[in-house]
């Protein structure tokens, strides 16, 4: 999904049933700290972004779409993603794909298209029922491999693949001002809802040579670093791999980022305000890999890589798949790799559990792990 801001149309109505029921839920509880409110506002059943029936996925927003995700622009994401994939099942002697946020299934169509016998079943694990009825009607010709699950077990062995997950993961805010850190939570303001800052103990896990500007407002990512840790206390045996758009730590924490980089998208545009158009639109914010790392290796994952996700896919071979596909195929399949596009700004993170480190296809040429 592109980053880049850009004016919204007028909203026709913001007041959307979800935001009723979060005002309802503030009036009792006065102050919610901004990684529940986003919770709420994308997960809650029924009625949160993920959940509701709303389309997200597509190239055009004419399809009532909020945003593109690599499968979807181009198959050969997924064919690239699959020498990787196909590697890591070789060498942690495994035959089980596990994909969280599976969105329209488009990923899980072209990795089981080009894995074959190689995968004896390809779990998703999705929180949207109604994302979960498309997956299934795309996924019909592999029916007797795809299974659908709430939660993982408590040990299993795969291999992992997640594609614009963690950037989805609800994230704390926090502001510095006089000196000191705030958390900053959401209030009901009126017929809205307003922003409200309380003094705090949390504060980014590193900071700049010169220091947090005043006003400085960033994002942690305990969720996300939760999630990670998750994956290594029940990885048995097997390999990870996440791809999203995000920084390592001195980048991510740098003063040009003084603002955050929590964004929203609602009909292929973006706009910085979680807090109007609550549930529906998406809400994002930019990912710390080296905190993901980090929490990987403390709960006795190995990283395998990281680099960008132009170099992993070249590595992949999608250089080699363009070469034998149309031009507007290859057309579409360069957005993958264009700096200005997904080329740079989307990172790849591996892992390995259970077995010795292998030299991860993905990771051959540019490598990027000394930056984390």
């Amino acid at each position: 999904m592109s980053p880049h801001d850009r004016s919204l149309p007028p909203a026709a109505d913001t007041g959307t049933p979800l935001l009723h029921l979060i005002r309802e839920r503030l009036a009792a509880d006065g102050w919610w700290p901004f990684d529940q409110f986003m919770a709420t506002a994308l997960y809650e059943p029924g009625l949160g972004y993920y959940s509701g029936t709303r389309q997200k996925f597509g190239l055009l927003p004419d399809s009532g779409s909020d945003f593109v995700t690599a499968p979807e622009l181009s198959p050969l994401f997924g064919q690239a993603l699959a020498a990787q994939v196909a590697q890591a099942l070789s060498e942690t002697s495994t035959d089980e794909v596990w994909e969280f946020g599976a969105g329209t299934g488009a990923l899980a169509e072209q990795l089981l298209g080009a894995l074959g016998e190689a995968v004896r079943r390809y779990v998703i694990v999705d929180l949207s029922g109604n994302l979960r009825a498309r997956q299934a009607e795309r996924l019909q010709p592999w029916a007797d491999k795809v299974v659908w699950v709430e939660a993982l077990p408590e040990r299993f062995c795969g291999v992992v693949v997640g594609n614009e997950v963690l950037d989805a993961m609800p994230v704390q805010l926090i502001r510095r001002d006089g000196g000191q850190w705030f958390e900053r939570g959401v209030v009901r303001e009126g017929d809205g809802l307003g922003w409200a800052d309380r003094p705090t103990r949390l504060a980014p896990p590193c900071t700049p040579p010169d220091g947090f500007t005043e006003g400085f407002v960033t994002e942690l990512h305990a969720q996300a670093e939760a999630f990670i840790r998750t994956i290594a206390a029940q990885l048995e045996r097997g390999a990870a791999f996440f791809i999203d758009y995000g920084f390592p730590e001195a980048e991510y924490y740098h003063p040009q980022r003084s603002g955050g980089t929590l964004m929203c998208h609602y009909l292929h545009q973006a706009d910085p305000d979680p807090l109007q158009r609550v549930g529906d639109k998406d809400i994002t914010a930019h990912v710390n890999f080296t905190g993901v790392a980090l929490a990987g290796q403390e709960a006795g994952l190995q990283v395998l890589g990281y680099t960008s996700q132009a170099h992993f896919l070249i590595n992949c071979g999608l250089i080699e798949r363009m070469a034998q596909a149309s031009l507007p195929a290859r057309t579409m399949a360069h957005k993958l790799l264009a700096e200005h596009e997904m080329g740079e700004l989307f990172k790849v993170i591996g892992f390995v559990a259970g077995v010795p480190e292998f030299d991860a296809l993905g990771f051959t040429r540019g490598d990027r792990s000394h930056t984390l």
